[in-house]
């Protein structure tokens, strides 16, 4: 072991102790330019001491500046430069110390936290869906202020010469029956959409008033049977009569008279509104969602009211789950947009029927109740309708005196004599 040690290096001698060595010549010295060591060096200091300081050139050394501002500590370790052993063994010393003093630093204390900038993410703003509700004719999805707007309800011709009408395929609600001489008329209740051409207007019937009444409506109509024109008087009924209110009518040229008045909703609205009709309170048919069958059972349906001009058929579309209406063998086309009537659910009413007393007019015993064919989604259900007042609305029941709901859509209900007149096939 001792001999991995080995003897440390004296230290060099000092300028002084080597002149010192150094043998004395024998030369007189010449006292007037001769100096010692020391004296040079006093005379240096002298003569550094009378000029001005230049900092970069007569810099002290690091640790001479330290000591002097530091109370002179390092002038009591009696350092000296350039370094000799006692400066070497210090600085070893203090880089231990701030090595030890770094190490602790990171070990126990550790590196600051990063703070990240917090970046608030930027959504663009979605225009929101404009909201919808039911209507209360249709059933179908609507700006809510439709169903604040008037119903309105118009008597629509359907003699031979009165064919295609317009308009009939955008009416919501439709009922059909018998005026006269086994010609069929219409009622077409309109509250969703605003027709530009609607026609041709013909004449009132009793029972088509107590329709209208059940919807709260105007009722546009040219005239009238007596009856009829005095149960309008009667029952308090929005009377839009062409009659009385011709600025709201015109003629058109391509037809002869009676098959040629016409209007469109927005003038009749505009009658409405002048008269104090500017809404109509009314409770609507029960409605439904769609659920067209997976196994369509009514696929064909007939309704026979007085011969083949007026008998009327539908073909289940289950595409579109709808019914294609046609009359008279054909398809029954509307004038406006030259497009096959199809509504989505078809109701026939098995209701009183005759003449009056006049043996001309058409009389419907529709106050009441009696049985109903519901043809909605490919099926059809057996069941009640019931309407208690002239102005009060239709309700539907199954045999079990359960609500039947409809589908929502244009609904067209059939005024037949007996169920005689009403046939289905798959």
């Amino acid at each position: 072991m001792d001999s991995d040690f080995k003897p440390a290096k004296r230290p060099g001698k000092s300028l002084q102790a080597t002149f010192n060595s150094l043998p004395a010549k024998t030369p007189t010295p010449d006292t007037s330019t001769f100096k010692t060591p020391e004296e040079v060096a006093a005379t240096d200091n002298i003569a550094e001491s009378a000029q001005p300081r230049d900092n970069k050139a007569h810099a002290k050394p690091w640790f001479a500046k330290a000591g002097k501002s530091a109370g002179g500590w390092l002038t009591k370790l009696k350092l000296k430069w350039p370094f000799g052993r006692r400066e070497w063994l210090v600085s070893a010393v203090l880089t231990l110390i701030s090595g030890c003093i770094v190490a602790f630093l990171l070990t126990h204390i550790g590196p600051r936290p990063v703070v990240s900038a917090t970046v608030t993410p930027t959504h663009k703003k979605v225009p929101a869906k404009p909201k919808t509700e039911a209507s209360a004719l249709s059933g179908l999805q609507v700006d809510p202020g439709v169903n604040l707007r008037p119903v309105t309800g118009i008597m629509i011709e359907n003699s031979p010469d009165s064919r295609p009408q317009s308009g009939l395929s955008q009416a919501s609600v439709v009922f059909e029956a018998i005026a006269e001489g086994g010609i069929t008329r219409f009622l077409a209740l309109f509250q969703d959409t605003s027709p530009d051409d609607i026609g041709p207007i013909r004449s009132a019937r009793p029972y088509y008033i107590q329709w209208a009444l059940g919807f709260d409506a105007g009722y546009a109509h040219v005239g009238g049977s007596p009856e009829a024109l005095a149960d309008i008087k009667n029952w308090g009924v929005r009377d839009l009569d062409q009659y009385a209110n011709g600025g709201s009518y015109h003629r058109i040229s391509g037809r002869a008279a009676p098959h040629n008045v016409y209007t469109s909703l927005s003038t009749l609205n505009q009658l409405e509104t002048a008269k104090g009709y500017t809404s109509s309170t009314f409770t609507g048919f029960t409605r439904k969602t769609a659920a067209p069958s997976k196994q369509p059972i009514a696929k064909n349906i007939n309704l026979s009211f007085s011969g083949p001009q007026y008998n009327v058929q539908y073909a289940y579309n289950a595409t579109t789950n709808s019914y294609l209406r046609s009359e008279g063998g054909a398809a029954h086309i509307d004038a406006n947009g030259n497009k096959q009537i199809s509504p989505s659910v078809v109701v026939a009413l098995v209701m009183p029927y005759g003449l009056a007393a006049d043996d001309h007019h058409s009389q419907y015993g529709t106050i009441g109740n009696g049985q109903a064919y519901i043809f909605q989604d490919g099926t059809a259900i057996t069941g009640k309708w019931s309407k208690t007042s002239e102005k009060s609305q239709f309700t539907f029941t199954d045999a079990a005196g359960n609500p039947l709901a409809l589908n929502p859509g244009q609904t067209w209900l059939s005024a037949v004599a007996s169920t005689g007149k009403v046939s289905y096939t798959p």
